[in-house]
């Protein structure tokens, strides 16, 4: 008797263990569902919907927002010079984090992913920097970027130079703050690389250089295709950490000079919050929030689909 004839005669199929596992996977669907969804509902969806809704009024943060102005925030956010150039800001961090950090750091994770001497060492070298603090990061930057007493007045007394003052320049401030990111985030993304980097078969990598295969010929059609799902997280958090960069702002420019280096989230903190325009700067927030999640959403249809 076949196994299907068996099935019949006992009156038994494999449908009521796909109904069990249905009904098991219910019961974990109602046992944990409502939580999650309750602390997403409290914690994120209403604070978002708020802070769209309160985008729509004129307040203080005093009382109960009254004075309605429609649209008006968000129109001055498309006439202001200076949030125009926070995104320009935001912008150049995107630009450089993709173009500069995440080729360095995948060159120097290919350099210290293998069992060389030392290799443990330079990566706790290069990692050390992301453990510190951003804000502790950008009050040991300033220091060293003060043309009078940091290690910018040592070199330019070195040449006979006179003093330069890097973070009060309008021109090359930002660069400034440029140069911390790609430091303080550049081991960062060298150990994720690094990671991804171990969980290649090596097996591949010898097979290939038995059939005569280069190195660059090995990195382009082994190594970079296998490094793909991390290349592209490691795109993923630099764009979405670029777009909600603030901690480096207040210890290092302030903003200034002439509100030159401010980003999306330090001009809501000192064109909102500080001055007391909270309706403005919740249109600013929710602004920087579909800024985000147009993205996220975006890339994870595009480029992450498989992943």
């Amino acid at each position: 008797m076949s196994v299907i004839e068996t099935a019949s005669a006992t009156g038994t199929t494999s449908v009521e263990p796909a109904r069990r596992m249905s009904a098991n996977g219910w019961a974990i669907v109602v046992i944990f569902l409502p939580p999650a969804l309750l602390l997403f509902t409290v914690f994120v969806a209403l604070p978002i919907a708020q802070a769209a809704w309160f985008g729509f009024f004129n307040w203080d943060g005093y009382g109960r927002p009254e004075r309605f102005i429609g649209l008006k925030n968000y129109g001055y956010l498309l006439n202001n010079a200076t949030f125009n150039r926070s995104l320009i800001n935001n912008g150049l961090v995107i630009a450089v984090s993709l173009l500069v950090q995440q080729p360095v750091a995948l060159a120097v994770a290919l350099m210290v992913a293998g069992r060389v001497a030392g290799a443990a060492w330079f990566r706790m070298i290069f990692f050390l920097p992301y453990v510190l603090a951003d804000v502790a990061a950008g009050l040991i930057w300033h220091f060293m970027f003060d043309g009078g007493y940091g290690l910018s007045s040592v070199v330019t007394d070195a040449l006979g130079l006179p003093p330069y003052y890097l973070l009060a320049d309008k021109t090359w401030a930002f660069s400034a703050i440029l140069i911390v990111i790609l430091w303080k985030y550049f081991g960062f993304y060298t150990m994720l690389y690094v990671a991804g980097l171990q969980g290649i078969d090596r097996s591949l990598l010898e097979a290939a250089e038995m059939d005569g295969a280069s190195a660059f010929q090995r990195f382009r059609h082994i190594t970079l295709p296998l490094l793909g799902p991390m290349i592209r997280l490691a795109i993923f958090f630099s764009v979405i950490g670029s777009l909600k960069l603030f901690d480096f702002i207040p210890p290092l420019t302030g903003g200034g000079p002439f509100e030159t280096t401010n980003t999306m989230v330090s001009y809501l903190y000192y064109f909102g919050i500080t001055r007391m325009r909270f309706g403005f700067s919740s249109a600013v927030g929710f602004v920087l929030f579909v800024i985000c999640v147009t993205f996220a959403f975006g890339y994870r249809r595009l480029f992450m689909r498989d992943d």
